[in-house]
């Protein structure tokens, strides 16, 4: 069997364990430290200490810990047996109703219990978690690095596994480029991924980044702003002085034009038409173009 058929063949075996993790708790069973998919002590189950999700809000965890006092753990966690503590329990999916079930005092907690590797609970627990949004971006993309680094995966393995496009695996990776500073923001929400792959290229990153923040500028303001060199060339500067000015009606278009498509544009107008040019500096961003292009047909 080639390596690509086992990828798809290990594609399909995680949608079938990600539909167990979905399913409904199973009636209240009496207490027992083996349990198939009933309640299990809370002390006997422990965190992954490789789980991607690192970044748990504290009002987060009290309002979910509210909830569980009301209702119970509605939907179980999913656990392995501990590799390392026989008769433990080790977390795939499910660390924050662990964390907030502990913190609304209960002393059980209902579980799935999967016999899987390191490599297949790593897996789930990254397909879980961005499934459900629970990651911020960073933590995606140290995710995807860890499967890249640990078990070998490529990036279009990774997008065909995780159900996600391999454009997309490729630039929440470029984020492990930018400055811890900009890794803090947006763990923290000031900054969005969108607008943190604008800046992956630009000159000064951490310093546009508090820019974007601070006057609330928009992902394609970004984009525009992240191609706009910091100070020209001596060359560059001679050929600006040499070019003749461009008419106010001509800058005004200019400046709509690349407000409206987040990229670069030029207009130079000649003796018999002109020349558009616009700069992109991502595939990403060519694709956007072509797809504008192709809905306006």
């Amino acid at each position: 069997m080639s390596e690509d058929q086992s990828r798809k063949r290990l594609g399909r075996g995680l949608a079938a364990l990600i539909g167990e993790i979905d399913r409904p708790a199973a009636p209240e069973k009496p207490s027992a430290v083996v349990a198939a998919d009933g309640k299990v002590p809370i002390e006997f189950v422990s965190p992954n200490p490789k789980n991607p999700r690192r970044h748990f809000g504290d009002a987060e965890l009290t309002d979910l810990a509210q909830s569980i006092r009301e209702h119970g753990v509605v939907q179980p966690v999913v656990a392995r047996p501990s590799p390392s503590q026989p008769g433990r329990y080790e977390i795939i999916a499910g660390e924050r109703r662990w964390r907030a079930a502990q913190r609304a005092g209960l002393t059980e907690i209902p579980l799935i219990v999967r016999d899987v590797n390191d490599r297949t609970a790593l897996e789930l627990a990254i397909i879980e978690n961005v499934q459900r949004a629970d990651l911020n971006p960073v933590e995606e993309a140290q995710g995807y690095q860890q499967l890249i680094d640990e078990h070998g995966y490529t990036q279009a393995d990774l997008g065909q596994v995780i159900g996600k496009s391999r454009s997309h695996v490729a630039n929440t990776l470029r984020l492990l480029k930018l400055p811890p500073v900009i890794h803090s923001m947006l763990v923290d929400g000031d900054l969005s991924a969108g607008h943190a792959r604008t800046l992956v290229t630009a000159e000064d990153p951490a310093g546009l980044a508090k820019r974007i923040v601070k006057e609330g500028l928009s992902v394609r303001q970004a984009e525009a702003l992240a191609q706009t060199p910091a100070g020209p060339t001596p060359a560059k500067a001679k050929s600006a002085a040499s070019a003749p000015e461009k008419d106010p009606d001509t800058l005004a278009l200019e400046k709509l034009m690349t407000d409206t498509l987040g990229m670069i544009v030029s207009i130079e107008h000649k003796a018999k038409g002109g020349t558009l040019r616009v700069d992109y500096r991502s595939l990403e961003q060519l694709d956007e173009l072509c797809r504008r292009l192709k809905d306006e047909r």
